[in-house]
């Protein structure tokens, strides 16, 4: 094992990644073969339609992970977005590029206020995040009058949005999602932000007593974080329409699995966008494979969550052994 893993091209692959990559096309054989019309160009749009928002999700969640922090209100305050953003748009007339920008907007402020509270108020991550999901879930509610929103459909004039998800049955939210995650990996591996939140993740207090201002890195993690959460909220009613009140909890666990099963330690200091985008695949997959399976979507959390577990306690033997 140890002599595939220090092949030239093993490593430049890396070699988790390559792992990843074979449970995937696993999986999808073996959906293809069991499941009902697995291999149809609809359920793979689907399957694509659910990587989108989801993607965005583990994306941002993956920058706040390698500070060693957490946030558990991602999928709230997408909703949040949504909802909010939707609302502007349907009942006060608010233009649809307006907002989009609302959107993303709503979550660059949530992402502020998580960043605040965590490095300059030394408020635990958990609690932050927690305290978060349900000011995300009451803001919303109280916001839209607790009404669910639909947004335009393909057809209507102010339905163009939905060309960021596809053109026909061409997959262009798949072409964005990938340009997202190339410049995110870019951030966290080629600039000094990402060296810095990295840092943070291996050694808080080293880098701090080098004269680093770590309070201003580790508020930015979480300000990138919500602003692609943002996003993920335009993605998310691009490919569903309708946004009800008091949603998103379980897309926590789903973001959070595509991280830490692509390679992220929970315990900060290791992150792999590529990582997280073959997570996020197989995570859609799952969902996409359990329907063609026609199970109920509950053995999806089951599986969701023991992969989180089985994710975690690899990543504590992987770190145990490198100590």
């Amino acid at each position: 094992m140890e002599k595939i893993k220090q092949n030239p091209i093993v490593k430049k692959l890396g070699f988790n990644r390559i792992i990843l990559c074979c449970v995937l096309v696993l999986m999808y054989a073996l959906f293809a073969v069991f499941g009902d019309n697995f291999t149809g160009l609809p359920r793979i749009l689907s399957a694509l339609n659910y990587a989108y928002f989801l993607g965005f999700l583990s994306l941002g969640v993956t920058f706040v992970i390698a500070t060693g922090g957490i946030d558990f209100s991602i999928g709230p305050v997408m909703f949040c977005a949504a909802l909010i953003s939707g609302y502007c748009l349907t009942s006060y007339g608010v233009p649809m590029a307006l907002s989009l920008l609302i959107s993303v907007l709503v979550g660059m402020m949530f992402g502020i206020f998580n960043g605040y509270l965590v490095a300059y108020w030394s408020v635990p991550p958990f609690i932050v995040s927690m305290a978060s999901m349900n000011i995300a879930k009451g803001v919303a509610s109280v916001f839209t009058k607790t009404q669910s929103v639909s947004w335009p459909q393909g057809v209507s004039e102010q339905g163009w949005f939905r060309n960021l998800v596809k053109v026909g049955d061409f997959p262009v939210g798949l072409v964005i999602f990938l340009v997202f995650a190339v410049i995110c990996s870019i951030i966290l591996n080629k600039t000094k932000a990402g060296r810095y939140i990295l840092s943070l993740g291996s050694n808080k207090e080293a880098v701090r007593l080098s004269g680093v201002n770590i309070k201003k890195w580790e508020m930015l993690a979480y300000v990138i974080c919500g602003t692609l959460v943002g996003i993920a909220a335009i993605f998310f009613v691009a490919a569903y329409t309708t946004v009800q009140p008091g949603y998103g909890d379980t897309y926590n666990n789903e973001a959070i699995a595509g991280c830490v099963m692509g390679g992220t330690s929970m315990a900060g200091g290791l992150a792999s966008i590529g990582g997280t985008v073959i997570g996020v695949f197989i995570i859609a997959l799952l969902q996409e494979g359990i329907l063609a399976l026609h199970f109920r979507k509950d053995y999806q959390l089951i599986i969701t969550g023991i992969i989180v577990i089985v994710a975690v306690y690899a990543d504590v033997v992987a770190r145990r052994r490198k100590n």
